[in-house]
């Protein structure tokens, strides 16, 4: 059972943009039998003070939730506008069908605007019965609370982490002690004092070899130990990378890779 301070997390994809397996791939990695080799688009799910908060809704987002048993969201956090990040948010519409309201949603404002030309049928004045409902809230880099849709007494604190994609600014999230980054290859040392104190760090990386967007293997590793959370664990991960039970034998103590439906629990 949660206790009230405790914080859950729970990977719903650790993939890339592609998923593993790749469509008419047939290497090592695709072809592997090993359900940790078989990867979702990445997405987390933190619960916290009864709260569930999605961090991303790619185009798994559906087969996610059933998978989990997940029927209800307090929010969802959008790290960027990339379509593996936001493909499923028309979805959504069973959770309005089901509560009965609108679901918030935190972006940055540029995010905003990449939503409302993307689901421009859910932004309409006059919208198609059954369109999805969004309460898009948007945020910067400052702290905000996500509140309980069923008790406003309970919220939780959120502080977002400006990450580059690339030359894209982003957001990475902490909530308690689990701080959440995607599709990164650049953190300032002036957001590190955030990362201050985890107990999980989540950090992106695709491949071994250099990446012009995301974290190499080596940098994540290097950033992991940087940040020295307690536990820290890769997702966003390709292909290109070999198979779970070879790779997890090369990574150091404290860092492992994350896979579809690892929960993990933190006080």
């Amino acid at each position: 059972m949660e206790t009230c301070n405790e914080t859950k997390l729970t990977f719903l994809g650790t993939g890339t943009s592609q998923g593993i397996p790749v469509i008419g791939c047939h290497c090592p990695v695709c072809s592997s039998s090993d359900q940790k080799d078989k990867r979702l688009r990445s997405s987390a799910l933190i619960e916290h003070q009864g709260l569930k908060i999605l961090i991303d809704a790619g185009p798994d987002f559906r087969q996610q939730l059933l998978r989990e048993g997940v029927d209800n969201l307090d929010a969802i956090l959008i790290t960027h506008e990339h379509k593996d990040h936001t493909g499923g948010l028309d979805d959504v519409r069973a959770i309005n069908f089901l509560t009965k309201k609108a679901l918030p949603i935190y972006c940055e404002e540029r995010v905003r605007k990449s939503l409302e030309m993307e689901y421009s049928y859910a932004f309409t004045e006059y919208k198609y019965p059954g369109a999805p409902e969004f309460d898009i809230r948007v945020i910067d880099e400052n702290p905000f609370e996500v509140v309980s849709r069923s008790d406003p007494s309970k919220r939780v604190s959120v502080i977002p982490i400006r990450v580059l994609h690339y030359k894209l600014p982003i957001l990475g999230y902490r909530i308690n002690n689990i701080a959440y980054i995607t599709d990164a290859n650049r953190v300032d040392e002036s957001e590190l004092a955030k990362l201050r104190g985890l107990d999980v760090l989540v950090v992106n990386t695709v491949r071994k070899q250099r990446h012009i967007s995301h974290f190499s293997l080596n940098e994540a590793i290097a950033f992991a130990q940087l940040v020295g959370a307690k536990r820290s664990f890769l997702t966003h991960l390709s292909h290109q990378m070999p198979v779970y039970s070879e790779l997890e034998k090369e990574l150091p103590e404290g860092i492992n890779q994350a896979y579809d439906g690892l929960t993990l629990n933190t006080l």
